[in-house]
């Protein structure tokens, strides 16, 4: 226990459990991506060339700091979020589509958010954007799957069925985002039907609210 308490940070204080919970998921759904990225790179790497980069470790430095710093990739136009996923998947893009596609989803995640990814006791997270959030990157791992470009070939190698063997790592490492996003959302509506259902209770019984 002291032990425990000796390895709490001071912001933690100002963070209620699901306010915690929602910063921990954050970090491991953009630990996740920046996986996906990695095998994405290995898997297709002409579009590491495309990106101008030398090495798949540069360009992933530059996609995770687009993403936390919120900043636009040039490639993309100025395009964020669902705009940017949107663009990233059309045959019509002919950058370096595995940065754009993090970048995209990795953008989406921050915005359902409310634009943080660290959340304190005054931050109000909507459970509708973050259950939003968790569909569309369904929706977007299937057209990860499915769309292709003008040469047949699908626009990112990415999960694989053949005689040799199946490499279904993609779509799991994107489903415990998904499963995240999930609980999260569940937590934070049960959190907010709390709140509104101990009001109802005071006014039922005629309490007055506690000020301290």
């Amino acid at each position: 226990m002291v032990q425990q308490l000796g390895s709490t940070r001071p912001q933690e204080f100002f963070q209620t459990s699901v306010d915690r919970m929602a910063t921990l998921a954050m970090r491991d759904n953009l630990a996740s991506l920046y996986l996906l990225m990695n095998k994405l790179y290995l898997r297709n790497p002409m579009e590491l060339r495309k990106s101008g980069f030398l090495d798949a470790a540069t360009a992933e430095r530059q996609v995770r700091q687009a993403i936390e710093q919120q900043q636009p990739m040039p490639q993309l136009g100025g395009r964020k979020d669902l705009a940017a996923l949107s663009y990233a998947l059309s045959p019509e893009f002919l950058g370096d589509r595995v940065g754009a596609f993090i970048y995209a989803i990795g953008s989406m995640l921050v915005t359902a958010h409310g634009n943080r990814l660290q959340f304190y006791m005054t931050d109000v997270i909507d459970p509708r954007f973050v259950n939003n959030a968790a569909r569309n990157i369904e929706k977007a791992t299937w057209m990860l799957s499915q769309r292709q470009g003008k040469d047949g070939q699908p626009l990112l190698f990415s999960n694989e069925i053949s005689e040799e063997g199946s490499n279904l790592s993609f779509a799991t490492e994107f489903g415990k985002i998904v499963a995240r996003l999930d609980l999260l959302a569940q937590l934070l509506d049960e959190r907010y039907r709390r709140i509104g259902l101990n009001y109802a209770q005071s006014l039922l019984f005629l309490n007055f609210l506690p000020v301290q």
